[in-house]
């Protein structure tokens, strides 16, 4: 008992410090030994800065033009082996172009579609109709019937220029109302998965996602310049590459797909080889470029204007041509090389337009006026 006598000792002497010198003084403290302060200190920005040019523009577009684009939900129905007939849901944009409900989007988000709904902005929703489609320039008009619509101002996308500002808007991943920015990258044609091919396409790093389609895409003063359609990646989100059809290869096609439901694509009735200067060379031709005429369909608007297919038997890469037709070198003063130039010039126009068409003929340069005819797989 003897040795555990100072142990005692020493606890209760210990004890009756900790209770006089902190205990009873100040009470039992938590971990947190700093306390909590009475008022949080911090340090505030000073209020009503004005903002700057650059973003009282960003906003200014974003109002004037948020109202006109619209959410397009279509709903098709697709066949799956083990269930059978299948329900399926897609998503893209689209914006109003006139006062009586017209909506011009893309061709692949309503394509299919068994019913298209429209969301606008103040989340009202209406069912739409599909007016017409253009397969071959990814494009679509949409009709709903709805009061004080607000509609899109459309630009002009001739002579863009690389560096100048964009803007998108859309419902990317189904996020409506969404605004991004950036600049035009490039002016370029580009091949859609489907194949097609998109002329002068607007190559931008303003980021465009899934859900963006059919939205636009916006100069500087809010005019719409191109239709977002589609993007290059790896992991089918934005990695700064999208593409829009340009504002006017819209335009050229809007009527006849309000008017016919589709368009009357235009056809000069010729197959043609691209010359280039060793195959004109070897030709004896008076150009060195152009597309060589090998036959002229019968019926066609070529026949009726007079132009001239080959008569002489030859062998290109070991494919029979004809040599001796016509070398078309120019069409409204704009010269062609290759048929991606006869596409270029065709998308411009419409069936029954007259073109002036430049040939040679042998060494004699002369001129032809031809009215253009539809297209045989249009009609």
């Amino acid at each position: 008992m003897r040795p555990l006598r100072p142990i005692l000792l020493a606890v209760v002497i210990a004890g009756a410090f900790f209770y006089f010198t902190t205990y009873r003084h100040a009470g039992f403290r938590p971990a947190n030994w700093l306390g909590r302060p009475h008022k949080v200190e911090i340090t505030e920005a000073a209020g009503g800065e004005p903002l700057d040019t650059e973003e009282q523009n960003n906003i200014r577009v974003y109002h004037n033009n948020i109202p006109a684009v619209v959410n397009i939900t279509s709903r098709a129905v697709t066949f799956d082996f083990f269930y059978g007939l299948v329900p399926q849901e897609g998503q893209g944009s689209g914006f109003i172009i006139d006062k009586e409900g017209h909506i011009l989007t893309n061709y692949h988000v309503v394509a299919d579609a068994r019913q298209v709904e429209v969301t606008l902005h103040n989340r009202k929703k209406y069912r739409a109709n599909v007016v017409g489609m253009d397969k071959a320039h990814d494009l679509a008009v949409i009709q709903i019937s709805a009061p004080n619509l607000t509609s899109s101002v459309l630009g002009d996308s001739r002579n863009l220029q690389v560096g100048q500002k964009v803007y998108a808007i859309g419902n990317p991943f189904g996020l409506a109302g969404t605004m991004t920015r950036g600049i035009v990258s490039s002016i370029r044609s580009v091949r859609e998965p489907d194949g097609m091919t998109i002329d002068e396409a607007i190559q931008t790093d303003a980021a465009i996602n899934p859900g963006n389609s059919g939205g636009p895409l916006m100069n500087w003063h809010g005019e719409v310049i191109g239709i977002n359609t589609m993007i290059a990646s790896s992991v089918g989100q934005s990695a700064g590459i999208g593409f829009a059809i340009p504002i006017n290869t819209a335009k050229a096609v809007l009527n006849d797909l309000v008017t016919l439901g589709r368009v009357r694509r235009p056809a000069l009735g010729v197959r043609t080889i691209p010359i280039t200067p060793e195959l004109a060379e070897q030709m004896g031709l008076a150009a060195d470029h152009g597309l060589l005429v090998v036959q002229v369909i019968p019926g066609s608007a070529a026949e009726r204007a007079g132009l001239r297919a080959g008569t002489e038997r030859a062998y290109l890469a070991n494919i029979p041509i004809m040599l001796g037709g016509d070398l078309i070198v120019a069409i409204n003063n704009e010269k062609i090389s290759d048929q991606q130039d006869l596409a270029q010039v065709m998308n411009n126009h419409r069936a029954g337009d007259t073109v002036r068409v430049t040939i040679y003929r042998g060494k004699q340069k002369m001129d032809l006026n031809v009215t253009l005819g539809e297209a045989r797989e249009q009609v």
